[in-house]
C-alpha cells in the first residue's frame, strides 16, 4: 500500500443542478468513474483509492446524495434522469476547462444502484463505456407486468404520504456515522467515511443530507423481458465481484440475468454488501487485473488494426 492519496474535491454545474465528488491518481491515467449505490456517497470508494494509483479515480456523488444537488421541487428519482445527467457530465469531461479532462472511453465502477445505472449507461451508449465493474450489482430491478397498476398506486401513495423535510439531527459526527453503520455490514470506520460526506452541521446538530425522496416507491419498473434485452445490449467486458454474503435480491439477479451479458467475468468474494469498504486491497487487486487485461486486448487490437 502506498502513502495515502490526495483527494482533489470536483464540481460539475450541470443544466438543472451541481454534481460534487472528487477525483485521485494521475491526471494522464485512465479514468474509473465510481457510481456508489443508494444513499450512499462518492466516499463509498475513498478505501479504493490507495491500492488503485495507476488510475485515475472521479468518484461522484449522485443528484440527491452527498454533496450534489437535490431535484427540483415536484421532480423524483428515476433511473433514466440519472442517465441523462450522466451523459451531460461525460461530455463536461471532454472540455479541457473541465476540473477532471478526459476522453471517452471511460471505465466504469459502480456498486449496486450505481452498477446497475452503469450498466443502463453501458447499454443506452456503448461508445461511451470501455469496461464495466460491477461491485455486489448485477441485473437490474424488474417487477412483473400483472403488477404495473399497483406499482404505480404505491408510487403515488407514497409521495403523498412523505411527511416534510424533518430530518433527525445527531449531537456529532461519530453518532451519525453509527447511525448509519446499524443499517450497514460495515465497521464505524468505514460508516465515518460516508458520513464524513454525507453530513452537514447546523448549529449543535448533524443532518444527512441524503434527499428523502430517495425512499419512496418507484413509479415504474423495468419488465424481465426489457431487462435482458437492456443488459444484452451492454457491449463492454463486464467485471462482476459479488459477495457471498450480499444482498438476497442481488443472488437472484445473477440467477436471472448471468446469460444475458455479451463479455462477462464473475468472481465470488467473500464478504457483505460493501466489499470496496470492507476489503478494499481485495478488490482493488482484481479491478487491477481486470484493467491490465482490457488495456492488453486493447493494445492487440491497435497492433492488429495497424497490421492489416
Amino acid at each position: 500500500m502506498t502513502a495515502s492519496p490526495r483527494f482533489e474535491p470536483v464540481y460539475f454545474p450541470l443544466r438543472h443542478l451541481q454534481l460534487a465528488g472528487w477525483r485521485s491518481g494521475p491526471a494522464d491515467a485512465p479514468l474509473c468513474l465510481c457510481l456508489h449505490g443508494w444513499q450512499d456517497n462518492a466516499n463509498s470508494f475513498a478505501a479504493l483509492a490507495p491500492y488503485l494509483t495507476d488510475v485515475q479515480l472521479l468518484a461522484i456523488d449522485l443528484p440527491g446524495h452527498g454533496q450534489s444537488g437535490h431535484r427540483s421541487a415536484g421532480a423524483h428519482y428515476h433511473f433514466a434522469d440519472w442517465l441523462d445527467e450522466l451523459c451531460e457530465l461525460l461530455q463536461l469531461l471532454q472540455q479541457p476547462s473541465a476540473p477532471v479532462h478526459t476522453k471517452l472511453p471511460i471505465h466504469l465502477i459502480g456498486h449496486s444502484m450505481g452498477g446497475m445505472i452503469g450498466t443502463m449507461l453501458a447499454a443506452t451508449f456503448p461508445e461511451y463505456i470501455r469496461s464495466l465493474i460491477l461491485l455486489d450489482s448485477f441485473g437490474l430491478v424488474t417487477a412483473e407486468e400483472q403488477n404495473t397498476t399497483n406499482q404505480l398506486r404505491q408510487a403515488l401513495l407514497s409521495r403523498q404520504k412523505l411527511p416534510p423535510n424533518r430530518r433527525l439531527g445527531y449531537p456529532d459526527l461519530q453518532a451519525a456515522a453509527q447511525a448509519r453503520q446499524l443499517q450497514s455490514d460495515f465497521d464505524l470506520s468505514s460508516a465515518l467515511l460516508l458520513a464524513e460526506r454525507g453530513t452537514v452541521q447546523r448549529q449543535q446538530s448533524w443532518y444527512w443530507t441524503v434527499d428523502l425522496r430517495l425512499r419512496l416507491t418507484s413509479a415504474y419498473r423495468w419488465n424481465l423481458a426489457q431487462a435482458r434485452q437492456i443488459i444484452s445490449d451492454v457491449q463492454a467486458p463486464v467485471l462482476a465481484l459479488l459477495a457471498t454474503d450480499g444482498l438476497e435480491m442481488i443472488k437472484q439477479a445473477r440467477l436471472t440475468f448471468a446469460a444475458a451479458y455479451q463479455q462477462l467475468e464473475l468472481i465470488e468474494m467473500s464478504g457483505g454488501h460493501h466489499l470496496q469498504l470492507t476489503q478494499p486491497a481485495a478488490v482493488a487487486a482484481r479491478i487491477q487485473a481486470f484493467l491490465r487485461a482490457q488495456q492488453g486486448s486493447d493494445s492487440a487490437d491497435t497492433v492488429a488494426t495497424e497490421g492489416h
